[in-house]
């Protein structure tokens, strides 16, 4: 099968429709002809999920230092004094432009916009629409975004590689597109673009549990590696601390704010712990709340804790927690009553495709932004809140630099079309399914919270052999969405190994019985291809 009348010719192709890609093509639309990839509906991705809000300096007692100081006491000594700087001092700049895109921030009593306070953060400045500031800012972008004539929503598109002259001995050099599988017409599509946008967020789904959307396989991480990008720190796997533990309740996270408004962790015996981990009790960085919710969890031999905010008015949860409050209650959990069940759950990646201030990678005309991009902002550990920011700041970064070149740019080269003359359908699926549950539960048994030099050898071996089956799978059937994940998964997992097993302390959100000690100098796990 040929697929002459499926390939698409655009001025930037943007890989995922979170706020970050979303941020880029708003950016750029204005002069370039815009493409944005969604693997399901647009607004599908891990933005529609965040709870808490945006930090950013918007109060006179605050400050761009004292931010600046919170991220970098967050990071533990990794974060990139550059980039935080960067973040920090655009952050108004940012929540002025997301304002003018229509997304509708809760206000106080005297019409102010109402400011909350999270773990690691010395003041309040959390921005937030009550409980659901992810969902106000997706559904505003995608609105913007299929408003805007230049604009392409293209959904259940799944980029499936990036297509490098370099690999094809195109003239030229660096990225000029991608093949995109098309779920709903079932065939592999040729995209050709000045510009290269990955956006297609974490890789948390590596992970048995983990608060994020099924989507967050790290496609993008996976896609840049082949391609030859540098990949550093993945073995900074975020674990929030505090994810809805219930059986129907699939990945419903807690957000922070209920903590940072005055939720008490509990033990099932209704005993505060926190006070032997930290005191900053229930404030500590996500890293030691983690860490303690499992030592405990571990030590009792329980399925779960418990956050507890049942002392404060009802009135006051329904207010600051509504969309919590509503899904707990459809679980016969009532939080003004009663503490709401948690465990921790795999959550942010700190990692990723490393790029410089404005999104570059090594790859020419290849961006990374986002959650799949490592910055250097977050360090070893992400301060709270601070994830959507970047995702703003730098999506503009981003734009602005693409729009810089595309005013030089070259003719697109073209790209063999997609060729899968020598495959055929699968009637096997079952090992899809089989390795995905065995990544993911090896993944969470050796390479979770707590790790050792043990684990982390028996989780390379597994992998190892995990890729060679994935790998023969690919190359002999048809692909599909699901092989596609799975390919990726792999990949990412196998980098998140990689540099877990290179750091020989513990730091930040990677914790090593093995080396519990930290070392003198901080470092970051810089992988290169081959």
């Amino acid at each position: 099968m040929t697929y002459t009348d499926h390939r698409h010719v655009f001025d930037v192709l943007v890989i995922g429709s979170g706020a970050a890609g979303l941020t880029v093509a708003l950016s750029v639309a204005d002069h370039a002809k815009v493409a944005i990839l969604s693997k399901d509906v647009l607004d599908s991705g891990s933005t529609r999920w965040a709870q808490g809000g945006i930090a950013a300096v918007l109060d006179n007692d605050d400050s761009v230092k004292a931010h600046m100081q919170d991220t970098m006491n967050a990071g533990a000594g990794l974060c990139n004094y550059s980039a935080v700087r960067h973040t920090v001092e655009n952050g108004k700049k940012a929540i002025d432009w997301l304002i003018e895109q229509q997304v509708k921030f809760s206000k106080g009593e005297d019409n102010d916009y109402h400011l909350t306070k999270e773990g690691g953060h010395s003041h309040r400045r959390i921005i937030h629409a009550a409980d659901a500031t992810g969902a106000a800012v997706s559904e505003a972008l995608v609105q913007q975004a299929k408003l805007h004539p230049n604009i392409s929503v293209l959904e259940h598109r799944m980029a499936l590689d990036l297509i490098t002259c370099e690999k094809f001995n195109l003239p030229g050099k660096g990225v000029v597109g991608a093949y995109v599988y098309n779920a709903d017409a079932d065939q592999v599509e040729t995209f050709r673009a000045r510009s290269v946008v990955v956006a297609s967020g974490g890789a948390s789904k590596a992970y048995l549990y983990t608060s994020n959307p099924d989507g967050t396989s790290g496609d993008g991480i996976a896609m840049a590696w082949r391609a030859g990008c540098r990949v550093a720190n993945m073995e900074f796997n975020q674990f929030h601390p505090t994810c809805l533990y219930h059986p129907q309740a699939k990945s419903f996270l807690i957000t922070e704010a209920v903590r940072g408004e005055g939720g008490h962790l509990k033990l099932p015996n209704g005993e505060r712990f926190m006070h032997r981990f930290d005191d900053r009790l229930e404030l500590a960085p996500r890293d030691i709340v983690a860490r303690a919710i499992d030592h405990e969890m571990k030590r009792l031999g329980a399925d779960c804790l418990y956050l507890d905010i049942s002392h404060k008015p009802k009135a006051f949860i329904l207010e600051h927690f509504p969309t919590i409050y509503q899904r707990c209650l459809e679980f016969g959990i009532d939080m003004s009553q009663q503490p709401i069940p948690v465990v921790p759950a795999a959550h942010y990646t700190c990692g990723g495709i490393v790029t410089d201030q404005f999104g570059r990678t090594d790859v020419s005309n290849l961006y990374a932004v986002g959650e799949a991009a490592h910055t250097g902002l977050h360090g070893a550990n992400r301060l709270a809140s601070n994830s959507l920011l970047e995702c703003i700041v730098y999506g503009q970064s981003a734009a602005k630099h693409i729009l810089s070149q595309l005013k030089n740019a070259q003719d697109i080269p073209f790209a063999p079309d997609w060729d899968e003359s020598q495959v055929k359908d699968s009637d096997e699926e079952v090992v899809i399914s089989h390795n995905w549950d065995e990544l993911r539960r090896f993944m969470w048994d050796y390479v979770g919270i707590v790790r050792t030099n043990k684990r982390l050898l028996r989780a390379k071996h597994r992998v190892d052999l995990l890729r060679q089956e994935i790998t023969e799978f690919y190359s002999n059937y048809k692909v599909t969405s699901d092989l596609l994940e799975l390919r990726n998964l792999v990949e990412v997992a196998d980098l998140i190994i990689r540099c877990s097993i290179l750091r020989k302390e513990s730091r930040g959100l990677h914790y090593s019985l093995s080396h519990p000690d930290l070392l003198p100098v901080a470092y970051d796990t810089v992988l290169t291809p081959t």
